[in-house]
């Protein structure tokens, strides 16, 4: 039986064109399933416009309606889900999916780092890369969110864009891809799923902002925030998760007005660890109740906050640290 398949297309550069203001998205999603005849020999293909934009302006709302849209495609008999999207915030938005979803079926994101009128796009190879880890038969009836690209799938949990133009933009630091995809075959590496406890809201109002460390920074970061209002904070750190001395004393006055921080680091590879004292050592930080994040980068730490503060609405620290790192 032929495995069908929703294809739910959200703009970015796989639909965009060149235009005299700029690069936008203009193509639809039944113009990119045309441009690759070669999807029907692997599944029946229904195609629904979600969004058009680039995904560097993709937003919660946005989101929200391709967690919806996705479950609707399942619910109607659809064996796997395939998101076109841009790849700015691709593994941002693979991941939030993985979060909020618990579906049997594979959803799969994909995009292209060359447009269809430039030279050697690459749209159409990753989007058969797509169907084909949608529709096979060591995918379906799994569930878990990933990311087609350049001939791999990487899962949702793991992946990030390295590169700002390679064709193989995407790496998963420290693990490696799920599975590869030759002409003929795939070779699968490590066993399909999800890499996430789901999370039970869906969409968040929540305000998360992300703070950035270096040689000589200060306070400024968090004064502004909190000054904001700001419902939690995540910070890059460097190494194992260390800060400045001053920011670590400003972490230190975030804590203590109940607002919930998550320790990460800016290396690519690597999870934090609270090793070093000093008012902005790891250690120190720990001990003044920071969430630890694990391997987790800032930008995926920031939508696991955002999610868990509308989950458990008006929480102690203590609750959304151990709902955080129960499987940061």
């Amino acid at each position: 039986m032929s495995a069908s398949i929703t294809v739910l297309s959200t703009g970015g550069t796989i639909a965009s064109t060149q235009a005299e203001d700029g690069a936008t998205p203009s193509r639809s999603g039944g113009d990119l399933i045309a441009a690759v005849p070669e999807l029907g020999s692997h599944a029946d293909i229904a195609v629904t416009e979600v969004v058009q934009t680039p995904s560097f302006d993709m937003d919660i709302e946005s989101l929200a309606v391709i967690v919806e849209q996705t479950r609707t495609a399942v619910d109607d008999g659809a064996d796997g889900v395939v998101i076109t999207h841009g790849t700015d915030t691709m593994a941002e938005s693979a991941y939030y999916l993985d979060l909020v979803l618990d579906l049997d079926a594979p959803v799969v994101l994909t995009g292209a780092q060359r447009r269809s009128d430039e030279v050697s796009p690459d749209g159409p190879s990753n989007l058969l890369t797509a169907a084909r880890a949608a529709s096979h038969d060591r995918f379906r009836g799994r569930g878990g969110v990933y990311i087609a690209f350049d001939e791999e799938l990487h899962a949702a949990r793991d992946v990030t864009k390295a590169h700002t133009s390679d064709l193989s933009a995407f790496v998963s630091p420290d693990k490696s891809p799920v599975a590869h995809f030759t002409r003929e075959s795939v070779r699968v590496h490590r066993e399909p799923g999800s890499r996430s406890d789901t999370i039970e809201a869906t969409t968040t109002s929540a305000d998360v902002v992300v703070v950035k460390t270096g040689i000589g920074v200060g306070t400024q970061q968090v004064d502004a925030a909190l000054g904001g209002s700001v419902d939690g904070l995540i910070v890059e750190g460097t190494g194992l998760g260390n800060t400045t001395s001053p920011l670590g004393g400003a972490i230190r006055d975030a804590l203590e007005a109940d607002v919930p921080v998550v320790i990460t680091s800016r290396c690519q590879g690597g999870a934090v660890a609270p090793v070093y004292g000093t008012p902005g050592g790891g250690k120190t930080l720990r001990s003044h109740g920071i969430i630890d994040g694990g391997d987790l980068p800032a930008h995926k730490a920031r939508l696991k906050l955002m999610l868990l503060i509308e989950e458990y609405e008006a929480a102690d620290l203590t609750t959304l640290r151990e709902a955080f790192e129960a499987n940061s």
